[in-house]
């Protein structure tokens, strides 16, 4: 039951039927995992470091809908990834997204962070994309 409220909010967003079915809990499994690829050298490149960022949004935004206790549960592993995130990424001034996109979108480096941090040790990929004249 309170998945589906999550999972009702997903819906309502557009989101690819993959991604609601995932619900509250598989939002978390899914920023873990990218926060683990972090820590361990981010294998792709930009797109998909991007995709992991806007799945860190939605899942901050569906907590704010995911019943109390849930919420207080997920809080917890997302506060913990995020940590972990933090340790092993460094915040730049502008968000990776753009500024046009930030200010359309409400986005600000201490609310979103996570749209203004990059991987310390990005892997190959994600380097030259992020430094494409080196």
């Amino acid at each position: 039951m309170a998945e589906d409220t999550v999972r009702e909010f997903l819906l309502s967003r557009g989101c690819p039927g993959d991604v609601v079915t995932l619900g509250l809990q598989g939002l978390v499994e899914e920023w873990e995992r990218a926060v683990e690829q972090v820590e361990d050298g981010y294998p792709l490149g930009l797109d998909d470091y991007l995709n992991d960022l806007d799945g860190r949004q939605l899942l901050e935004d569906a907590l704010e809908v995911a019943p109390k206790l849930d919420r207080a549960a997920a809080r917890v592993r997302v506060e913990g990834a995020d940590a972990r995130m933090r340790c092993v990424a460094r915040i730049i001034h502008e968000c990776l997204w753009g500024e046009r996109v930030a200010e359309q979108e409400g986005w600000t480096a201490d609310h979103n962070w996570w749209y203004f941090a990059v991987p310390q040790k990005p892997g190959p990929t994600l380097r030259e994309d992020l430094n494409p004249s080196n």
